[in-house]
Order: C-alpha cells, then structure tokens, then sequence
C-alpha cells in the first residue's frame, strides 16, 4: 500500500515515500486484492462462488449473479495480471503491435506429428492471453447465433439452454448487425461522419442484398447477413464502432459492490479480484473440492460452488490433474481451420459506386457446409473502399471489423479505385477424429503438463475443399457484376487473376479450440448437462471446452449465453 493511500503517511509526510509504484500496485489497491487483503480472503472469508478467470464467461457468470443478488459473496481468481484496460484497437494504434509475441502463451506442448505436417494444412493452434480480461482483449467481435442445424450434434437440453439466453447474452456484449451501426444517421450525416471514421453506409446495404439475392450461386452456401458484432459503445451513450472486452465492465462491477456494500453490508457484498495467482490443482474429498492449491497459497472453498471460466483447455488441463481418474476429459478436441483470401473488384463496377462516401466499410456473415459430410464453415467478409488510403491508413486499421483480418497498406494503396474484400474463412474440425487429443504428459508444471495433437483427416480436408470454393464463387458469382476479380498473391505482392494457391491462402494456426470437456446427457462425457465434471458435486465448467461439437460459428455469444444459464440455475435454486 503507498504512502498516499495511509491516513498517517500521506502527501509527502512525514517522509516522502514510496517512489516507483506499479501499474499493478496501483490496479491492487483500487480494484484488486492487495497483500493483506488476499490474507484476509484466504484465511477470514467465505464466499458463494469461486470463478477462475476474468474473461468472457467470468463476466457473464458474474454480472448475472450480482444483478439479481448483489449480497452473493464471489471470488474471481485470475491467472495473469493487468495489462490493457480494454479491447486494443480501441486503442491508439500503435497498441495493435501488441497482437501476438508474448501477449500469446501456449500452455501445452504441441505434439511432433502436429507441428510436422506440411505447410498448406494445420501445424499448431493459437495460445492463450493470459492477462485479466483474456481474450476479450483481442478477439474479434464477431457473434453470430447459431441455428438448431448449426447446433448439429448437441443435445438438445444444451441447444434449449443456448436459445433461452441468446437475447441477453447480445445484450451484454453490445452486439448489434453492421447495417444498423450507422442507420440512424441520415445521409448528410452519414458523409459527415465519414470524414472522421468509416461508415456503414451504402456499401454495406447494397453488398447484403447482393450476396442474400446470389446466394443460389454459390454451391454450399446455406444463409448470408450482415455480420453481428460486439460494438456497441452502450445503451446510454449510442452505438458506435468499439470493440467490447471485459475489463471496463469487470471493473464497474468492483466499484458497484464496493458502493453498494459500503451503504448496506446486510444486502451486498464487495466482489474481490485477485490477479497473478495460478490455481495448480482443485484438493477433492468424497467427490467435492474442499480448497484450491495455488501460487499464493490454497484457498478454502468451504461451501462455495467453484466455476471454471478459464478458456478451453487450461481447465482441463486442470481437471486432469485434480480427477485423472476422469479418463474421458480431452479425447476429444475441435477448433476451426482458417482460409485467407483478399480480393479487389473495380469500384465502378457497382452502380452505387458514386453514392460512396470517402471511406465506407461493410462486414457481412455468410455460412455454408460440404453436403456430403454436413461440416460446416462461415466466411467473415471485411470489405473497404477507400479513396484515399494514405490519409485513411490509422481511421481503416483502428476501425476494420476483424482485427486479425485486414488490408495492408500496400493492398490499400495499390486499389484507390476498387473495393477490397478481405476474407477469413473458418472451417469445423471433425470431432469424431481421434487422433486429435489432450493428453498429461508427466511433466513438472501443472499449468503446462499437457500434449497437444491435431492432425487433419480426409473429412477436415474436404470441408477445407468446399470452403475456399465456396469463398471464390462468392467474389466472382455473387459479388462482382461484371466478373472482374483480382487476388492479392503474396508470393509476387501483387494483384492477379490467379486464384491464390492451397499453401498460400490456408493458415496453419486453428483458432475456437473447444470440446476436451464436452457436455452430453451420457457417461461418456466428461460433463453433464449441467455443467458438473462427472463425479464431482462443486465444479461447474463454462466455455468452448463444452462443446459436443464446434460447428464453424464463432463461438463467443453462445459461450456466454450458457454461462448466463448456469447463473439462473444458480439463483433459481436460491429463491
């Protein structure tokens, strides 16, 4: 604790000080659990819920608790510690050099055989952001719901739980269509807003109509939309383009309760975050954890229900060193391939092409599947048109819909005068291959002594197939009036006819790794349908290590929508 936060040492009296406080400290003594008061938790307190994790699903879980019983006491144990108080392309720009490098862990080792395939298939998966706030911090906002179809292989208790808590997981995260982002600006504001940002204009609705219109020519699409995305600035403030994370919303909750508590101690209680604390293992008796083994000593649960929202595979990771009788968690694993395609069509190809303004954008969903197999994919279209893309060069990169996804500078550059389609497409790995798996592999960290393997078979290999067909159709038959694309090859740097080869548009790295502890109404899952471990009473699993399946929707909204019910579980059987 500083000096200035102490009645009896403050404002340089009667010596000055503590000179080089942290961002860390500072986060500790405002938001956070400090030295004492993390003593004082661990030996004093007593809480109704223990959550492991700060990131999507620890905030729903938490939000939905606290909204209707603020006198809940709850612990939120978080691996890593603060780095960015939201998502980073709300940002100043120079804060996307932050993707990737060491903002990205990879707690597991990746097997030979999977790192080993030849370029042009799969070759390892992306890691971990082990920060408070998580991936909310870096993802990219895309939140589509799946349809019943697109729910293929799960129980339908599990879809029924999804589809209840669709509309309020939306609401928390602000999602909202791209064509309604700026439809409530007229015209002339429309050009005037462009002059400080991209709009969701013109473009936006005429390339919709024109993909919903043409569907019919593309072999295996099944629905197109406009893409919902995670950007609303909030109910009171309006809508605008600004990516939602975690953090602020975590942080507010803190404030709340503090609030709250400090008027009423009888009717809520202060929410407690304790940061840079690693949970090693879940200490069980008779089928109930009794405390939490971590890097800042163990934690008594006592009577609290412990709630896994930590991704997808550390808790299993975990599970598998605190039960390894559970032998069923991690044979299964899924996640979605990616395809990678940018393209150019002349802007005066299109008949709205004089209505643009200056710089307009257009995001938009489209789904399909191979119709022999039933794998399905989805395609996040990005489309820019840009006038003048060196003065845009910081407004288009700060306010692209896929931050992972976007135009460089010289693809901007080169295309004044065309529209730019940056593509990303995903595909489902096939859960029935059982040679992808999570193994424990002996060894001496307990965060990291997991193998990792995923290897592609025929079936990941033909849905791979139809998906980049189906992203070509797309550009030439759908999107393009008269027929005139151009691909971006990065081998020349430049723009061709030419159809970008296999191993230059499918990138090695999966993304939405989900289903070790899938859910089933069977024993041969490794949680039930009501999100317990097997065999185990206080443990509850949130996330897309749930999964029955991966289907190739971005998986974010749903993971949500099922912590959100896991919540009302809760606080039904409260009443």
């Amino acid at each position: 604790m500083s000096y200035a936060s102490s009645p009896n040492f403050a404002h340089g009296f009667p010596t000055p000080g503590p000179q080089t406080p942290s961002a860390q400290q500072v986060m500790n003594h405002v938001f956070f659990l400090s030295e004492a008061e993390w003593k004082e938790a661990r030996e004093q307190l007593r809480f109704d819920y223990i959550v492991i994790g700060s990131g999507f699903c620890a905030l729903a879980f938490v939000e939905r608790i606290l909204r209707d019983r603020p006198d809940s006491a709850i612990l939120v144990v978080e691996r890593g510690s603060f780095f960015l108080p939201e998502h980073f392309q709300n940002l100043p720009l120079p804060y996307q050099s932050t993707l990737g490098g060491l903002s990205e862990t990879f707690p597991w080792t990746l097997s030979a055989r999977t790192a080993g395939q030849p370029a042009g298939g799969i070759q390892w998966q992306h890691g971990m952001v082990p920060f408070f706030g998580g991936r909310s911090i870096m993802w990219s906002a895309w939140c589509p719901r799946p349809t019943q179809d697109e729910m293929a292989h799960w129980p339908p208790q599990a879809i029924q739980a999804a589809q209840r808590n669709f509309e309020s997981a939306e609401r928390l995260l602000n999602v909202i269509p791209a064509d309604r982002i700026d439809s409530h600006l007229s015209a002339g504001e429309q050009a005037a807003m462009a002059r400080k940002r991209p709009v969701y204009g013109v473009m936006q609705l005429a390339l919709q109509e024109m993909l919903a219109d043409n569907l019919g020519k593309i072999d295996s699409a099944t629905r197109s939309m406009a893409a919902p995305l995670a950007v609303g600035a909030g109910l009171t403030a309006g809508t605008d383009f600004t990516k939602f994370s975690a953090p602020a919303p975590l942080l507010e909750l803190v404030q709340k309760q503090k609030t709250l508590a400090r008027k009423d101690p009888s009717r809520a209680k202060p929410l407690r975050i304790v940061s840079d604390c690693v949970v090693h293992r879940l200490i069980e008796q008779e089928g109930k954890v009794t405390a939490l083994d971590t890097t800042r000593g163990v934690v008594n649960v006592g009577d609290a229900k412990v709630i896994l929202a930590m991704g997808t595979l550390p808790p299993a990771t975990l599970l598998m060193n605190s039960f390894p009788a559970n032998e069923r968690i991690g044979r299964r694993f899924t996640a979605h391939f990616i395809t990678s395609v940018v393209a150019r069509v002349p802007r005066k190809d299109y008949p709205f092409s004089g209505q643009l303004n200056e710089l307009e954008l257009a995001a938009i969903y489209m789904a399909g599947k191979n119709k022999q197999s039933g794998m399905q994919y989805h395609v996040q279209l990005s489309v820019l048109s840009d006038r003048d893309p060196e003065k845009n060069a910081a407004l288009a990169a700060r306010y692209m819909p896929d931050v992972v996804a976007t135009a460089s500078p010289r693809q901007l550059q080169s295309s004044k005068d065309h529209l730019v389609f940056v593509c990303a497409v995903l595909g489902e790995l096939d859960y029935r291959n059982t040679d992808n798996w999570l193994r424990r592999n002996g060894g001496g960290d307990p965060a990291t002594n997991v193998t990792l393997q995923v290897l592609a078979n025929a079936t990941d290999r033909a849905t791979w197939d139809t998906m980049d067909e189906a992203t070509f159709q797309m550009l030439e038959r759908a999107l393009s009036p008269e027929g005139r694309v151009e691909y971006w090859q990065d081998g020349v740097q430049g723009w061709s006819e030419e159809r970008p080869g296999a191993q230059q548009r499918r990138v090695p790295g999966l993304v939405h790794e989900g289903s070790p502890l899938w859910m089933g109404d069977r024993d041969d899952s490794p949680v039930g349908l009501d999100y317990r471990p097997h065999g185990v009473h206080n443990v509850y699993v949130t996330g897309g290590g749930l999964w029955p399946a991966s289907g190739s929707w971005n998986p974010t909204m749903t993971m949500v929508a099922l912590t959100q019910d896991l919540a009302e579980g809760f606080l039904r059987s409260r009443t």
